[in-house]
Order: structure tokens, then sequence, then C-alpha cells
């Protein structure tokens, strides 16, 4: 029996209503896949340079933003703001933030001029118990969130806030964080983790950016199976990967975003990954999709 078939039969009173018809119907409701839940999403990002370029990875993010339902806002949790506590953004008007140096003009010519939102940042701050989410009036859009929101929703029409990462806290906090960020999902945010699972800058092969190192394969392959057979414990404690894992992660705020995006999968959720590949030998872009 279809939902709406029985609770119209239950308020009409066309048939009798048992505790083994509550409790099928109940389990029914646990595990049948929400329409109302909005996705979420891992996005490696790498090089800022992806803001203004045309490829295989931009082309991915472009087809994810037309394939998920329009969110009524953004949360982005970012590699690139990491803060001792934890701060939720509440400014109105997030500016772009250029945290980087070295690349050409036309990077910091980009503008992502999204609102942001005060009031779901509100309820971000009050979905979180398990430490006291602090409000900052002057952090925008750092890197990890507007070169990927470029070509996710490139007329930035959708309000953005961020979630700061606490680099004093270990992997463990953040990944029961983010399940008290999942009622958010309910409402109509879409949650963005934007990192990336290998990322290694001292080990860039800068002359062959299709290089693949063993250690990185063989970490991203890890993760990838942790993620889905959802043994999660393996990607909490991925330092017990072994070397892959400290060469792959050798400081954490990359890698952390990933677990933000993994601990937001339901029971009745699918994962799926929506681009795979390594960049410079130690850079992973592998990006998926929850629900």
């Amino acid at each position: 029996m279809k939902r709406s078939d029985f609770i119209k039969a239950a308020v009409t009173g066309a048939i009798g209503i048992t505790m083994m018809d509550l409790k099928t119907f109940g389990n029914q409701l646990l595990n049948e896949k929400s329409t109302d839940r909005m996705p979420a999403l891992f996005i490696g990002h790498g090089s800022p340079m992806n803001a203004i370029q045309h490829n295989k990875f931009t082309e991915a993010l472009a087809n994810a933003g037309k394939e998920i339902p329009r969110p009524k806002a953004i949360l982005v949790v970012s590699a690139h703001w990491q803060t001792k506590g934890t701060f939720v953004s509440v400014a109105e008007k997030p500016e772009t933030i250029y945290d980087f140096g070295g690349f050409p003009d036309e990077l910091f010519r980009v503008k992502y001029p999204a609102s942001g939102s005060p009031a779901f940042a509100a309820e971000a701050k009050n979905a979180v118990t398990l430490t006291i989410v602090q409000e900052d009036r002057y952090w925008g859009l750092d890197h990890g969130a507007w070169t990927i929101l470029k070509h996710l929703y490139p007329q930035a029409d959708i309000p953005v806030f961020e979630f700061s990462l606490d680099y004093t806290k270990p992997p463990e906090y953040h990944y029961k964080l983010a399940k008290e960020l999942n009622v958010l999902r309910s409402k109509g945010v879409l949650i963005i983790g934007s990192g990336n699972i290998v990322h290694n800058l001292g080990m860039l092969n800068w002359r062959d950016p299709s290089a693949k190192f063993d250690w990185g394969v063989e970490f991203d392959t890890k993760v990838t199976n942790g993620l889905l057979t959802k043994n999660h414990g393996d990607l909490i404690h991925y330092e017990k990967m072994g070397r892959a894992a400290q060469l792959s992660v050798p400081t954490n705020e990359h890698y952390l975003p990933m677990l933000y995006a993994a601990a937001l999968q339901q029971n009745n959720e699918s994962l799926n990954f929506i681009y795979e590949g390594i960049e410079m030998g130690s850079i992973s872009m592998r990006c998926f999709r929850v629900g």
C-alpha cells in the first residue's frame, strides 16, 4: 500500500489500524527515500584555476548542478576556513575571498556575488548541540566555495554561507557534528563539503598533470571502498591506513570536509561518484553525491 493510500484510508476509517499496520507503515517511512530531503555533495576542488577553466571536472560540476533540485540555500564546509572553535558565517553579502597567490590576474577578477543567508545560518547554529557555534559576520566565500559554485550555480542566485573547521578537534568530532547538520537538508539546504581526499602539495608532480603516485591511488581506493560499504569507522580513523594515509593526508583540513559529506548519508540513501581522477600525482579530484 502506498503511503498516501494508507493515510487516506486511516483518516476516513475505511480500514482498521492495527499495531502491525502502524509498525509496517512506520518502517516504510524510515526506509523510503525522502523526496523533500536535499542531496549532499563532496567536491574535490583542486586548483583555484578550475574557476576559469573548462574541463571534464568543471563539466561534471555543471551537470551536477542541473540534476539537483534547486536549494533554498547552500552551506559549504570548506578546507579553507579553519578556526579555533566552531563558527558559522552570517554575512548578508559575503565577499569573494582570494585566499591564494601566484595565479593570473584573470582569476582575481572573478566575482561570485551570491547573497548570504543569516536565517539559515541561525538554523545551522541551533541544530548543533555538540559545541557552541559562534557567529562570524566578516568571513566571505573562500576559494573552496566560490570556485566550485561558479560551475554548480553560475548565476550566483542562491544564498550561500559557510561553516568553519575547528582545527583543534579530531576527525570523530567533525563526523558527529556533521550528523547534527543533517536536519538542514530537510529544510531545503544543500550541504557541500569542499576539500580533497588526497592532498599533498609538497609532492606535486609539476611536470606531469596526469601523474599518479601509487600511494595516492591506494589511499583514494581505500576511501572509496569505505564510502561504498559505509565503513565510516575506517574513514574516521584514516591514519590506520598506513603510509598511504600519511602521504595522502599530511594535514587533514582537506580530508575533513569529505567526512562531513559521508556523515550526512542516511541508511536509505545512495552514494554516487560524479567525478574521479588524480592530478599531478598527489591531488584526488574525486567528488560524490549523497541522496
